[in-house]
């Protein structure tokens, strides 16, 4: 399985894509930062994300596409374009047909350290040794969005699990229709 990754900001938008299944060792397949100029209007810098992400895409060809959820902050600002980014990333794989998935900060810092209240340092220090790096990804950015492909890589195979059991019990669980005349 491979994943791009992408950690939405309006200024820089980590992207990484990594390769591999749950319970077997990952491969880091690319790790960078899409970035815009915090003094251009931010349609112009939704258009360079769009550009960016379609690179990285075109490059990379991943099978799916995971992208962290927006939580709400005290900063309006930041979370409208982090939005946006998030968005835009969004589009972009639609656009080619690749299933996106949303994963929460606290989901992927769980997944990769073991905690949800883990601090980009730690978050790093695992990205760094679960696909065996000499160094944590520069800035903090590009391997938080390592983690969130490393993250889907992991809980896809469990979430997919899951919405087939629901589906089946769906089936199973469907109310059945008498013939008419027989009630």
């Amino acid at each position: 399985m491979r994943v791009l990754g992408v950690d939405p900001g309006l200024t820089r938008c980590g992207v990484g894509v990594v390769e591999g299944t749950a319970g077997r060792p990952l491969r880091m397949v690319g790790v960078g930062v899409v970035r815009t100029p915090a003094e251009a209007d931010t349609a112009d810098r939704l258009v360079l994300i769009e550009r960016g992400i379609e690179q990285w895409l075109d490059e990379h060809r991943p099978e799916f596409v995971a992208v962290e959820r927006v939580f709400s902050q005290h900063n309006v600002r930041t979370v409208m374009g982090t939005a946006q980014a998030s968005a835009v990333a969004m589009l972009c794989a639609a656009r080619r047909g690749l299933p996106v998935a949303l994963h929460t900060p606290s989901e992927v810092k769980a997944a990769v350290t073991g905690s949800g209240r883990a601090d980009k340092a730690q978050v790093g220090a695992m990205v760094t040794r679960l696909l065996r790096l000499d160094a944590p990804p520069k800035p903090a950015d590009a391997a938080d969005a390592l983690a969130l492909a490393i993250c889907h890589i992991w809980r896809a195979p469990a979430a997919g699990r899951l919405q087939q059991l629901a589906a089946a019990q769906r089936r199973t669980t469907a109310p059945v229709r008498l013939p008419k005349g027989t009630r």
